[in-house]
């Protein structure tokens, strides 16, 4: 049997017929006059930097120079965490080195270090745990309260919210009635349309439906609340608990090797200033503060300040408490 060969590719975008194929240039993003006619270019690829004539920098290549930051609920996490493993057992440390013994300073230390990090990650989970539900009471309540309004109380409240930015009361009536349809077909399509019509609040919703509709757009826009995932009360609690122990073990490390209470003070002083600055400025660079060097310099100040007033009012304390006895 002998082979046959296929038919040459047309270019139907040239409307040639004759299967000839025209080397045509086309450029790596779809501009806007190279969109055929009658068709609609996708809103997400229209560019015109490939127009003849055009000069500068294209506004897609300025996210090159953006500075991408940590999440911020890490990295508050991350900094409650090591400010309270850096301040907390040195002041502890400091406080008990005025009774003279290595030992009960690291004894001291070390239980304060594991009970701390325990009760903050558990804190943290505890926290982040009422944070979720008070959302989920919240979403449940104004989505009852959305199926139940009328349509011109919903424009009003998303005019209210749009409008104080320059959104015209036309458009905010347009996003209120779009939003709504959509979450009504998300609401059909879980099958918690009847409770809504029997007067209750839905109990149950699809994954994505918390992100779709008028009810996470008032919350959002309008509360200023957003989801939580259930992730996140682990991550927080690992997150705050590790910092604790980590930032926490620093003061204590002189203790384990100086066995002379005083050097290991003024070891655990140097070391624990000395993180402390690192510590302040790492923290200004990571949430955009240390735009420049005075940004830098406070971060650091402001972090050694905090230390040392806990570590002074402590040690302070325990010294005044032995000159009464």
């Amino acid at each position: 049997m002998s082979s046959v060969p296929l038919p040459k590719k047309k270019d139907t975008a040239n409307g040639n017929g004759n299967g000839n194929v025209e080397n045509v240039r086309r450029p790596p993003v779809w501009s806007i006059s190279s969109a055929a006619t009658g068709v609609s270019t996708p809103l997400g690829i229209k560019c015109g930097r490939h127009q003849s004539g055009r000069r500068g920098v294209c506004c897609k290549e300025l996210k090159k120079d953006e500075r991408h930051l940590i999440d911020p609920d890490v990295m508050r996490d991350i900094v409650i965490g090591l400010s309270d493993g850096l301040t907390v057992p040195f002041a502890l440390t400091a406080g008990l080195a005025s009774l003279g013994s290595s030992r009960v300073v690291v004894l001291g230390g070390v239980a304060e270090l594991i009970a701390g990090a325990i009760s903050m990650g558990i804190g943290a989970f505890l926290a982040t745990q009422a944070e979720r539900d008070s959302y989920n009471f919240l979403y449940q309540q104004t989505a009852y309260r959305v199926a139940q309004s009328c349509a011109g109380e919903l424009e009003r409240e998303v005019d209210d919210i749009l409008g104080p930015i320059g959104v015209p009361s036309d458009m905010s009536r347009q996003i209120a009635n779009t939003l709504q349809r959509e979450e009504e077909s998300v609401t059909v399509a879980e099958g918690t349309s009847h409770s809504i019509e029997n007067g209750e609040p839905p109990q149950e919703q699809l994954k994505f439906q918390s992100t779709v509709g008028l009810t996470p757009f008032l919350l959002h826009f309008g509360q200023g609340v957003e989801p939580i995932p259930k992730s996140r009360m682990y991550s927080s609690a690992a997150t705050i608990g590790l910092g604790y122990l980590v930032g926490g073990a620093i003061p204590l490390l002189p203790y384990f090797f100086i066995p002379t209470v005083s050097r290991a003070l003024f070891a655990s002083c140097v070391l624990t200033f000395i993180v402390l600055i690192a510590f302040g400025i790492l923290k200004a660079h990571i949430t955009g503060a240390g735009t420049g060097w005075r940004g830098y310099l406070w971060g650091a100040v402001s972090t050694v300040m905090v230390g040392g007033m806990a570590a002074g009012a402590a040690f302070g304390i325990v010294r005044a408490l032995q000159g009464v006895e």
